[in-house]
């Protein structure tokens, strides 16, 4: 069994209840690929081995029950930025390092509940503030189709531990585009869903009205078996929305691609810094839905210049607020013989975050400040209803807008990109977050230097199902899903 890792879901789900393998072993040929293959990666902060092989033993139980769920035995890597129970949750920065978390977040217990089994905790940028997985307090994860590459952030660890096969699905958070421009740069499926859909609770937060959890996984189809796991309302959430959940997996060939109308915003395929590689695939990857029979629509967005502005205002803001709680007093990093309170606040906030996190709290923090808070704040909040308004106008002639999920491929590690460098990096996936709408990236070929391109799919409100089956049948239509990064090809 030296290639269980390249099963898919549905086929590792088939294997554990027919017993052609265990979870046991499943979760330790893992194990064993984590062991060989990620000091190369690093994309696990957490490998909790020991609770991994327990949770599979537990499972292994139930299936030889009976009593065991659709996903009872499956391996799953969780971003570091939910709560997970006894296991340090540090959202890749210094100012948790020393957390332990007293519960889980309600993705995780849910997981837990399905019967998954969790392979550890994985890399991201700090606090979820940026595009590289470079800021973490650990160090840069690598792009397992290239080791001198980011893979994208903040969920970068998440989709480097798919992509280098070191876990078979992994959950990741999106606020402007942390689920889909990783799955982007490493050649993978990456889910978005609509704001509210996905528990928050427990998932430590970077800006609350903006920030939403998902799946990550090679297919539409592995993306949907998780996604029939973590969706729903929680009661402990207040931003969750009561709303019955689809099951994503029976959906999968509902929506019929003949008639499909899929809006081309010009705005966006005219966009300063749009890669002429990535721009052809994503043309090409439309092309091949063209002729499966889907009709192209171009559409105006004609907010499209507001996005970065409107975005770099309204969450940091939330961050400031969100992360004042870090004090050095009640949890997280303390810095070492303060004199007083103040010297206690100051040291232990600029030793605790790193020099990105600290940038942001500072620009928000002055956006909220007073004779600037209705002059910044407040105008982006209502920029923000305008840009909602204009998606919401598409959609009235369109069933899908399509648009490549970033204007370029991976960068190189340590291309020391400037702030609005690496902002303007996000033109493409900040509105979703700021509207509220659910958006798919699909992997639809690769540049000349052979690194992944994604498209991005954007849909209405509670869309994901629809998301989820286009992608679907692109999918069985083509093979760009199944491409593996070398390192994913080594047997262990």
């Amino acid at each position: 069994m030296t290639d269980l890792h390249r099963l898919s879901i549905r086929e590792m789900t088939e294997g554990l209840k027919t017993a052609q393998f265990s979870s046991r072993e499943l979760t330790q040929h893992y194990l064993d690929r984590i062991a060989k293959i990620d000091d190369r990666v690093q994309s696990y902060v957490t490998v909790t081995a020991e609770q991994a092989l327990a949770q599979a033993d537990a499972a292994d139980h139930l299936l030889k029950s009976g009593t065991a769920g659709i996903l009872t035995g499956v391996p799953i890597a969780h971003k570091d930025i939910f709560c997970t129970q006894g296991i340090r949750t540090s959202a890749g920065s210094k100012m948790l390092d020393n957390f332990i978390s007293p519960y889980d977040a309600t993705v995780v217990a849910k997981t837990k509940a399905a019967g998954l089994v969790t392979l550890g905790k994985v890399n991201m940028d700090e606090f979820a503030m940026g595009s590289t997985s470079e800021s973490s307090f650990y160090g840069a994860t690598k792009n397992p189709w290239n080791l001198e590459h980011v893979p994208g952030g903040s969920s970068g660890g998440s989709s480097a531990v798919v992509a280098a096969d070191l876990a078979p699905i992994a959950t990741g958070t999106d606020t402007g585009g942390s689920i889909r421009q990783p799955a982007s740069f490493c050649g993978l499926t990456g889910l978005k869903p609509t704001y509210g859909r996905v528990s928050r609770f427990g998932m430590i937060a970077f800006a609350s009205s903006l920030d939403q959890g998902g799946p990550m996984a090679r297919s539409a189809e592995d993306c949907a078996y998780l996604m029939n796991t973590i969706a729903g309302h929680d009661a402990k959430d207040s931003t969750s929305v009561e709303k019955e959940v689809d099951d994503y997996v029976a959906n999968l060939n509902a929506t019929s691609v003949k008639g499909l109308r899929i809006g081309i915003p010009k705005q966006y395929f005219n966009v300063q810094g749009l890669d002429a590689d990535v721009k052809a695939r994503v043309e090409e990857s439309l092309k091949k839905l063209e002729d499966m029979g889907a009709a192209l629509v171009e559409v105006d967005l004609n907010m499209t210049e507001a996005y970065v502005p409107t975005y770099y205002l309204i969450a940091p803001a939330e961050a400031s607020s969100n992360l004042s709680r870090y004090d050095g007093v009640r949890y997280g990093y303390r810095c070492e013989n303060p004199t007083d309170i103040l010297d206690l606040y100051k040291r232990s906030r600029s030793e605790g975050f790193g020099a990105e996190v600290q940038r942001r709290i500072l620009i928000g923090t002055y956006a909220l400040s007073a004779g600037y808070y209705d002059a910044y704040y407040v105008k982006a909040q209502k920029v923000r209803r305008l840009i909602q308004q204009d998606f919401l106008k598409a959609f009235e002639n369109v069933d899908v807008i399509a648009a490549p999920s970033a204007p370029t491929t991976a960068y190189k590690i340590g291309a020391n990109l400037s702030p609005t460098e690496m902002y303007l990096g996000d033109i493409y996936t900040l509105a979703v977050n700021l509207a509220g709408l659910p958006a798919i990236n699909a992997p639809v070929g690769f540049d000349a230097n052979q690194l992944p391109v994604g498209l991005q799919l954007i849909g209405n409100y509670w869309s994901e199902s629809q998301l989820l089956s286009i992608v679907h049948q692109y999918q069985q239509n083509t093979d760009w899903h199944t491409k593996r990064a070398a390192i994913a090809e080594e047997n262990i």
